[in-house]
């Protein structure tokens, strides 16, 4: 499922947003200028954010084509 980012609350997309750039383990206070660039590809469409209602688990995926 596409959850539109607009829906979510701003503290709660930030939080995902840092979740998810820190999985590769990049330190969280230098991951704001991914949290940045990833919150500007969510705002101009070239990345969803998607639930997986199997698993509970949330990701941003890029959109490609």
């Amino acid at each position: 499922m596409i959850i539109p980012p607009g829906s979510l609350k701003p503290d709660t997309l930030r939080a995902l947003i840092e979740e998810y750039v820190t999985r590769d383990g990049t330190e969280l206070s230098d991951a704001d200028a991914k949290v940045e660039q990833v919150l500007r590809a969510l705002r101009t469409g070239r990345a969803e954010v998607h639930y997986d209602e199997d698993t509970g688990t949330t990701t941003i995926v890029k959109v490609t084509g």
